[in-house]
């Protein structure tokens, strides 16, 4: 089974204020790095390193093919951060530079900071095979692929029909976890909690959709579930469905 990556073309929610303290930025905490020198952004990641409140923000400089990107003082730029209940975005200037070996830059403490906040399952688009099996010997396996996916359960579309709703099935899946480069396999129960069925146009045959929800997931995997939940978050402008 090959594992793919998320693809969050998803719904965008409506942004409001925050505060600073509601970022709840913690040192080492992982953030979107956007510069603004092309006409289309481009989109980095970085960590923090800590901040002076109302002075400036220390971060890593982000890396590119192994070197740290160029940047200059009084440069514009854009950091997005997801603080655990927001994905929370402002905009600052490059105060200061400090080159090799410490690849860091001092940022101007933001002034305006736009955010939206997540339900506890935030949910993303994926295109991920996925294996069913539902329980009792014997049962046949079923194909199909998850269309969306968060650490409490994803949405199946499948031309084959999986058991009624609240029974028991076995999903098998592999995703590939952010900026990684093995892919991890997950195996877990879940319960079938709802179905419809639709047909696609110009095909004769019906689509199973079927929201599936994860029953006792391996705390690990509901890590990188989530990891995976939050990098599209913030790679994708606070789009989730």
């Amino acid at each position: 089974m090959n594992a793919r990556p998320m693809n969050s073309q998803v719904h965008e929610l409506k942004a409001q204020e925050f505060e600073f303290e509601a970022m709840n930025l913690q040192v080492g905490m992982r953030l979107q790095f956007i510069t603004h020198r092309q006409v289309k952004p481009v989109q980095h990641f970085s960590t923090l390193i800590g901040y002076v409140k109302d002075e400036y923000i220390i971060v890593k400089i982000p890396m590119e093919h192994g070197a740290p990107i160029t940047l200059g003082d009084g440069e514009r730029v854009t950091i997005r951060v997801f603080s655990g209940v927001n994905v929370c975005s402002f905009a600052c200037t490059v105060e200061r530079v400090f080159p090799r070996p410490l690849f860091y830059a001092h940022l101007s403490f933001p002034t305006a900071i736009q955010g939206t906040s997540l339900r506890g399952a935030a949910r993303v688009k994926a295109d991920i095979p996925v294996s069913i099996k539902a329980s009792g010997i014997g049962a046949a396996t079923v194909h199909g692929s998850i269309v969306d996916v968060s650490v409490t359960g994803v949405r199946i579309h499948s031309a084959q029909s999986l058991p009624p709703d609240g029974e028991e099935v076995t999903l098998d899946f592999t995703v590939l976890p952010p900026s990684g480069t093995h892919a991890v396999r997950i195996e877990t129960r879940a319960i079938v909690r709802n179905r419809t069925a639709s047909q696609a146009a110009g095909e004769s045959r019906e689509v199973f959709s079927y929201g599936v929800q994860f029953v006792d997931l391996d705390p690990m995997h509901y890590t990188l579930l989530q990891n995976l939940t939050y990098e599209a978050l913030l790679a994708d402008r606070l789009k989730i469905v």
